[in-house]
């Protein structure tokens, strides 16, 4: 059987326009999560507040 990462609800909000996304993802090596998320419909990748709890 495969090893499974457990899997974290992500929530994103994005400081410049106030959107909010709800992912969810895994951690990664480098300490953060991979959710697939890129940047705000705004354009926005560096100001977001993120959120992190088990789902």
């Amino acid at each position: 059987m495969p090893d499974t990462k457990p899997r974290y609800k992500v929530t994103i909000r994005c400081t410049e326009c106030g959107e909010k996304y709800i992912l969810r993802g895994t951690p990664n090596s480098n300490g953060g999560f991979d959710t697939g998320f890129k940047r705000c419909v705004c354009g926005n990748e560096k100001k977001l507040d993120v959120d992190v709890s088990l789902e």
